[in-house]
């Protein structure tokens, strides 16, 4: 098996699109691209949104999209839709589909073997980065190509099983919020007392230590929320810490597990997502924070904002980009059943975790098994 340096089959693709004058639909950003996953599904709207010059470069349907900025984060994935990124995502391609497959390609960047060589390449500081120059040093060993293609078929295989699996842990949770609904209706057609959240809990905000501070983020180990980490999920780990003296120079504040939180701003689908926190956590000011009280049950409440996205998002107000805030937040109307009805929707939500528990068992498994099936290249 030989060994290649990336430079040798994969290239940058640097074809440029004028944003404002496009047939173009979508562009991608580093918020939706997913940290250690193969496959990019999410993606925003060229038309009306408020991304800089800096999205211009032009991808295809099946090019790998590699992010050279907070290497930590593995971002790297493929696409198969058309579209544009920023000048800090890398387009990646094969030179030649006789030596380097495509649909093999971005596996190559799914390994620890890639993602050690990039940590021990960063340069910079918050946020880290490489540039291209850099990627292409990446040494690595390449199968022959007929076995690259038997491999891609297995992987992809694998692949469109965890896509049937994601699926299903979708369409648990809609189960799930048309439950919810069923019990107890909507603000247009309430099936119980609805209050505003002001009413039965306290609603605040984080706030951000200075990025140039490295001593305010290096090192820390205090869990430090974004608003791209709200995907309607329970959070036990977020992507960045802060340390204790970027805790205590700044209006970030620590906020207990069972916290709401609401994302106030955010392009794409950001605004309006939620999460469940399960862990203490710092988040940044762009993150609404519903703290936990003994007058309603927060699993419950959490639900209801769920099952709220579109409205809330449509709510949201500004001239060049809309955005929520607080006082939106506190005045939202929200049911107000009684603690035995709370109690029996959170029975509900019980069963459909264990369900997703196994499905998520799943993923991982399959999950483990593509990187087992890569990594044995590595290892012989």
């Amino acid at each position: 098996m030989q060994t290649v340096k990336l430079k040798d089959v994969i290239m940058r693709v640097k074809d440029k699109i004028d944003k404002d004058n496009t047939y173009l639909e979508y562009y991608v950003g580093g918020e939706h691209i997913d940290s250690g996953e193969l496959c990019i599904t999410r993606k925003g709207k060229i038309e009306g949104s408020t991304i800089g010059p800096a999205f211009h470069m032009h991808f295809m349907p099946g090019d790998v999209l590699l992010m050279s900025r907070n290497p930590h984060l593995k971002k790297a994935g493929v696409v198969d839709f058309e579209g544009i990124c920023s000048d800090v995502s890398y387009v990646c391609r094969t030179k030649d589909e006789n030596v380097l497959c495509q649909r093999y390609l971005p596996f190559i960047f799914q390994t620890d073997h890639f993602w050690d060589f990039v940590e021990e390449n960063k340069k910079g500081g918050l946020p880290f980065f490489l540039n291209w120059s850099d990627f292409e040093k990446y040494e690595f060993p390449l199968p022959d190509i007929e076995k690259q293609r038997e491999l891609a078929e297995l992987l992809w295989a694998a692949q469109d099983t965890k896509t049937a699996y994601l699926d299903l842990l979708r369409q648990t949770d809609e189960l799930v919020k048309s439950q919810f609904i069923e019990m107890f209706g909507t603000q247009e057609k309430p099936k119980c007392t609805y209050v505003p959240l002001k009413n039965l809990t306290t609603v605040c905000s984080g706030g951000t230590p200075d990025r140039k501070k490295s001593e305010y983020w290096a090192n820390g180990d205090i869990p430090w929320v974004k608003t791209t980490e709200l995907q309607n999920d329970i959070i036990r780990r977020t992507e960045e810490c802060i340390s204790e003296k970027g805790l205590n120079n700044s209006s970030a504040k620590i906020v207990p597990p069972e916290t709401i939180l609401i994302a106030m701003y955010g392009q794409g689908k950001t605004r309006g997502m939620t999460a469940f926190l399960g862990i203490d956590a710092c988040t940044n000011q762009a993150c609404a924070c519903v703290l936990p009280t003994p007058k309603i049950k927060m699993l419950f409440l959490w639900y209801y904002f769920i099952c709220e996205y579109n409205n809330l998002r449509n709510m949201a107000k500004g001239s060049s980009q809309a955005n929520l805030n607080a006082g939106m937040i506190k005045n939202y109307l929200v049911p107000y059943p009684s603690e035995q009805e709370q109690t029996a929707f959170e029975e509900i939500v019980a069963q459909s975790d264990k369900s997703k528990f196994e499905i998520k068992k799943a993923i991982e498994n399959i999950n483990t098994m593509v990187k087992s099936l890569v990594q044995q290249n590595y290892n012989n």
